[in-house]
């Protein structure tokens, strides 16, 4: 009995210090950036940035040292770091939430009629925008391609259509208000040589865009020839443009270069 209750109070007191050391246990702050930023405007000197971010809540302390660095001034453009230091890497912080913040940075010089580039991905521009505020730029651009029957025009439909990454465009009809694109991707494995067995596989589909404000707007993807699917869903598609529409084949031989967004300029 004595040697029973003897192992219980170790057993007691191993476990009370195990939770111990988890509830007093050292979490490491790690300085890292936003996982966006939402917001940039300028102050009436022209000189100062507000820039607003996410940053982790849930616990009493979930940031420190939120900051925004000015870090170069080139490609017509000034770069701005915004960096915070939080314990949120380990979830036993409890920082598992987000909440805005907004951090100031002050420029050696007036912004004047450069862009703003934060954390090397999100542009900003003034062209365009109503003050205070900045523009956010797209994937295309602070100004996109005009809706038309252009390439630049048809890459933006690409891009705005649920498809893969590097996704070919097979054949276009365009009448400046309505688009029919024909897009194909690769299915097999990655190889330098496309003649080889295996690398030429590719799937297809066919999509239907309207001409919107912002660029072409896609309304559905069919595979079907004709105009039976596209008028269902939108009756004033023109049939000149849908009317001769082969149905399409699941592999397509790809006769213009694979489309992607455009890559951010590194300072």
């Amino acid at each position: 009995m004595v040697v029973t209750a003897l192992l219980g109070a170790v057993a007691v007191l191993l476990l009370g210090a195990c939770g111990g050391r988890r509830a007093g246990a050292h979490l490491p702050w790690t300085t890292m950036q936003p996982s966006s930023v939402t917001a940039v405007r300028v102050g009436a000197d022209d000189r100062t940035l507000s820039v607003d971010v996410p940053v982790p809540s849930g616990a009493a302390a979930c940031v420190r040292h939120l900051r925004a660095v000015a870090t170069d001034r080139v490609n017509g453009a000034v770069w701005v770091e915004v960096t915070y230091s939080s314990p949120s890497m380990d979830r036993g912080s409890g920082c598992t939430r987000e909440k805005p913040a907004t951090t100031r940075v002050t420029l050696p010089k007036p912004l004047g009629g450069l862009d703003v580039i934060v954390d090397h991905y999100t542009h900003f521009t003034r062209h365009g925008a109503e003050p205070p505020a900045l523009r956010r730029c797209g994937p295309l651009g602070c100004d996109p391609p005009r809706t038309g029957c252009t390439a630049a025009s048809y890459d933006q439909a690409v891009l705005a259509a649920d498809v893969p990454n590097h996704t070919y465009r097979d054949s276009e009809r365009c009448d400046g208000e309505w688009l029919v694109l024909d897009l194909s991707w690769r299915t097999g494995p990655a190889c330098d040589d496309t003649s080889a067995p295996g690398c030429s596989s590719r799937l297809g589909a066919r999509w239907f865009f309207r001409a919107g404000k912002s660029g072409w707007v896609p309304l559905l993807d069919s595979a079907a020839g004709g105009c039976r699917d596209v008028r269902r869903a939108e009756p004033a598609f023109p049939t000149a443009l849908c009317a001769s529409l082969e149905p399409l084949r699941a592999s397509l031989r790809p006769s213009h270069p694979p489309v992607t967004a455009p890559p951010s300029v590194a300072p």
